[in-house]
């Protein structure tokens, strides 16, 4: 089943052409990865497709309905997003911040419930953070704050999770486990997944689908094999590259 997809899909910024007549599916139980330059616009268009950027042009839907459509809680409670960049304005703890995943599934003035708080310590545990829920969030490395939120995305429990760079600011150890994590998680609750990424060789192999942005609006979209390949990644980054074979697959490298 279609959860997220565009129709002819246009979008621009500052006169810079992102993509144009972009139409493309994502279904359940697929992982899909955005590739693209520095500056290509990656960020904005995973923004427009969470509903939060303008459309020059065509449509984004979500379950066949007109994403402009839907309210601010309706995205909320289905579409998750991890953004490049966040700032916490407030001080407050790691578990109250995790819990603000629950907040689309709570009435107005509602209060957590002994189950939400549950089910935040578990997504803590999950992202090797467990123990932490009494910590103050500045206190935290960027590390720490990038699994933080992503434990808060998997409380949130959304249907389709679109994520900036989730590798952000982890070692490779925490790169590895927690994309092995999200990518296990859709898979098996029959949800998607988008991510903007810069390694390659991670692309490969999380994703089952690619989406690469080009130069004035062109893009280039399907299932992993078929995208990944010399001419389409040296065309991307507009640099040579070399390839070895390894236990899981293909490694891409700078000539």
């Amino acid at each position: 089943m279609s959860l997220l997809s565009t129709n002819s899909l246009a979008v621009s910024i500052a006169r810079q052409q992102i993509c144009r007549d972009l139409s493309f599916q994502v279904e359940t139980g697929q992982c899909w990865g955005i590739l693209g330059k520095n500056g290509a616009g990656k960020t904005t268009l995973l923004h427009t497709l969470a509903g939060l950027g303008h459309i020059d042009n065509g449509d984004i839907l979500f379950n066949n309905i007109p994403i402009n459509t839907l309210s601010h809680r309706e995205i909320a409670r289905h579409i998750g997003v991890l953004f490049q960049h966040q700032h916490d304005p407030f001080p407050g703890t790691v578990l109250e911040s995790v819990l603000i995943g629950r907040h689309p599934w709570l009435k107005p003035w509602q209060w957590e419930s002994d189950e939400d708080v549950q089910q935040a310590t578990a997504a803590l545990q999950q992202v090797d953070l467990g123990g932490f829920e009494s910590r103050q969030i500045q206190t935290l490395s960027g590390g720490e704050h990038q699994r933080m939120n992503i434990a808060t995305l998997l409380v949130q429990d959304p249907e389709l999770m679109l994520l900036d760079e989730p590798a952000n600011h982890l070692d490779l150890h925490h790169q590895i486990n927690l994309l092995e994590l999200l990518v296990n998680n859709i898979r098996t609750k029959n949800k998607s997944m988008m991510m903007v990424m810069h390694d390659i060789n991670l692309a490969a192999r999380f994703c089952d689908h690619l989406l690469m942005i080009f130069e004035n609006g062109e893009t280039l979209h399907g299932p992993a094999e078929k995208i990944l390949h010399r001419k389409h990644i040296e065309k991307l980054y507009q640099h040579p590259v070399n390839t070895i074979e390894s236990a899981h697959g293909t490694v891409w490298m700078p000539a």
